[in-house]
């Protein structure tokens, strides 16, 4: 992957203030005359996960929810596709449309993406997750997954660590391999070496983001084997994973699924107050799409890179689970402030955590797309 050159995260962090301020003054509608169309993958905006977060951030925008949509199909909309051969029709049908912004999600509409947006430079598009398309006329949002992988890692680590499980075993289940999962895994398996330095760390990629059946299937293989908490970066697919854990919990077996994105504390429920999913990487993908859509409105919008790490707030953890103790948050929040501070560095890709002392040398991750 092309590097590019990355925005200082202390000035990201005033411009995601500013944003958000922004984005919350839209409630009574103001705004509306900036539209944008939202581009997914076959997942949809129903995945509870990445798209959903994208989708929460032009609600957002323009003041309205998740069971109020007050100004779609006016101010914004959104668009499936469900093969990647739609891709650049629909690139194509949202440019011809007009919109002010067009919002692809993910690095799996790269190259569509750099085919269309090249032969139209007056259009502004923004794509999330990647960081190569290096075009004037599109914006480019990463997140540093690695840091909010790490601490989703601990967390597991320290809840094995407080319920003196013996040699606990963790697992990790992505969608389709490439760099930006990576960086999923090699942050999570970084977090629980830090707690629990002689685990053993298993890994499986689905290769689809939709295709929840066989991430389910890998989870109980894994359970019962004796994998104590799998963490799941794999759009819908990760789904699978919850409802195994589901399961097991609810028939009294002591496993955890980390979920990922968006907090999936209530996708994990097996009953009215219990779930099984301990913690959730939140990757705060709507704020890509508040400081885009302002960046419109307000006439800042240019080609550039914009980080979102730790320091940033683009990352981190969810507390919804009162599984996850006090104690196992102070903890974190520690950790978390040695992040931001720089005295812990989290490694991003697999050549340099294998680096690492101890670190597993035979995953199945990849630094390339």
């Amino acid at each position: 992957m092309k590097k590019t050159l990355m925005r200082a995260a202390l000035a990201t962090a005033a411009l995601l203030l500013a944003a958000a301020g922004c984005a919350r003054q839209q409630a009574d509608g103001a705004g509306a005359d900036v539209t944008v169309r939202l581009l997914t993958d076959a997942t949809g905006i129903d995945d509870k996960s990445f798209n959903a977060a994208a989708w929460r951030g032009i609600l957002e925008f323009y003041g309205d929810t998740w069971n109020n949509t007050r100004l779609r199909g006016r101010a914004y909309d959104v668009v499936t596709a469900q093969t990647q051969d739609m891709y650049i029709p629909n690139l194509r049908q949202a440019t011809d449309e007009g919109y002010d912004l067009i919002v692809p999600t993910g690095f799996t509409f790269v190259d569509a993406l750099r085919e269309v947006a090249s032969g139209n430079p007056d259009q502004n598009y923004l794509i999330v997750d990647v960081n190569e398309v290096v075009l004037p006329n599109v914006m480019q949002t990463v997140y540093a997954e690695h840091e909010g992988s790490y601490l989703a890692g601990a967390a597991a680590a320290l809840k094995a660590q407080a319920g003196n499980v013996q040699n606990p075993r963790f697992g990790f289940i992505g969608g389709i391999p490439g760099a930006t999962i990576t960086k999923f895994e090699v942050g999570f398996i970084q977090g629980v070496l830090s707690i629990l330095p002689d685990a053993e760390i298993v890994d499986y990629y689905v290769n689809s983001w939709g295709e929840a059946g066989l991430a389910k299937t890998q989870a109980k293989n894994w359970y019962d084997a004796g994998v104590y908490a799998i963490y799941s970066a794999a759009g819908s697919s990760g789904n699978g994973t919850i409802a195994q854990a589901k399961e097991y919990r609810a028939a009294g077996r002591d496993v955890w699924a980390i979920g990922v994105d968006s907090d999936q504390h209530e996708e994990g429920l097996y009953n009215d107050t219990e779930s099984a999913v301990l913690t959730s990487m939140l990757k705060k993908v709507e704020t890509s799409l508040v400081y885009g859509l302002n960046a419109v409105k307000n006439g800042t919008f240019r080609g550039e890179v914009i980080t979102f790490d730790l320091k940033a707030d683009g990352v981190g953890y969810s507390t919804s689970n009162p599984a996850l103790t006090q104690d196992i948050i102070v903890q974190l929040e520690e950790i978390k402030n040695k992040i931001v501070n720089g005295e812990i560095l989290v490694a991003a890709t697999y050549g340099e955590a294998k680096k690492l002392p101890g670190f597993p040398q035979n995953l199945k991750a990849l630094d390339n797309n």
